[in-house]
């Protein structure tokens, strides 16, 4: 009979043997049974013997969890890690954690850039529709009480269609951001918020994303007629004499705003993934964010 079998069953028909015989000594009675302990059967078996002996001896705790304790102690218990016999996620490789979190991610950039970067995108979502830059706040007011309220719509519409038009070129820069990910930083993010990886992506890519974005959006702002709008816009404002035009860079204004809007529906998708399970689509998402 295996050992690990053998000491089960003894365990079993003794809850708690206040010693074991040796040879030579007679045997007491269990006072689980009232029978006498086979002494010869058990010290047949030296390693059962000296587990027995050393362990089960006026033990506190259940015979089964003391058993388990004293096979891990020797090597000849459960193989599973500590982890996995509790069912959180320490029982994951840290490899395993790691593509987890990437392919969530890739999920993630895959499904915002696909619902910022089209129309509606941002002007459509009250979550990240860009405003009038706080700057021309006041004039909007001004120009709105004289009459211009459509040339401010016009204008607050052409900055959302350029962050529309330019969200795609973000997908790559989060992708390699995301082939980046190390096996202490998935570990940490696993066990973070639910946004945890968005936070980790704002703080690993706003600098590689501004400088590429700018240019883009430069270009799409001209394309959609920001620029155009906005000297429409001063120019109506140079007409009134109650207000003052304002010296703005616009197109830092509208990147920035772009990616804060990318920034928090990433947020949402890993949200969805953490805390919906419909969300987790594959096997490995649904291992890693499962337990």
């Amino acid at each position: 009979m295996p050992v690990k079998a053998a000491l089960r069953r003894a365990a079993a028909r003794s809850r708690a043997p206040r010693f074991l015989p040796y040879p030579g000594l007679p045997a007491p009675e269990t006072a689980a049974s009232g029978k006498p302990l086979d002494a010869k059967a058990i010290m047949k078996q030296p390693l059962l013997a000296c587990i027995l002996t050393l362990g089960l001896a006026g033990a506190a705790a259940p015979a089964g969890a003391q058993v388990d304790q004293l096979l891990d102690k020797l090597g000849i218990g459960d193989k599973r890690g500590v982890g996995e016999k509790s069912g959180d996620k320490s029982g994951l490789s840290e490899e395993r954690i790691a593509s987890g979190l990437r392919e969530a991610l890739k999920l993630a950039t895959d499904k915002s850039v696909n619902l910022t970067g089209r129309t509606d995108g941002y002007f459509g979502n009250p979550a990240i529709r860009i405003p009038m830059p706080d700057k021309l706040q006041s004039l909007e007011k001004g120009l709105r009480m004289a009459g211009m309220g459509a040339q401010a719509d016009e204008f607050v519409l052409s900055m959302n269609r350029a962050a529309e038009q330019s969200a795609p070129a973000a997908h790559q820069i989060f992708l390699d951001a995301v082939l980046g990910i190390g096996f202490d930083d998935a570990r940490r993010i696993l066990a973070g918020s639910d946004t945890a990886a968005t936070e980790y992506f704002r703080a690993k890519t706003t600098d590689q994303l501004s400088a590429a974005f700018r240019p883009i959006v430069k270009r799409n702002m001209n394309e959609v007629g920001v620029t155009r709008q906005f000297e429409a816009l001063m120019a109506r404002v140079d007409s009134l004499p109650f207000l003052k035009r304002e010296s703005i860079d616009l197109d830092g204004y509208v990147v920035g705003k772009a990616l804060d809007g990318l920034f928090h529906v990433m947020g949402e998708q890993e949200r969805e993934i953490r805390q919906n399970p419909a969300a987790r689509t594959t096997q490995l998402l649904k291992e890693v964010f499962g337990r």
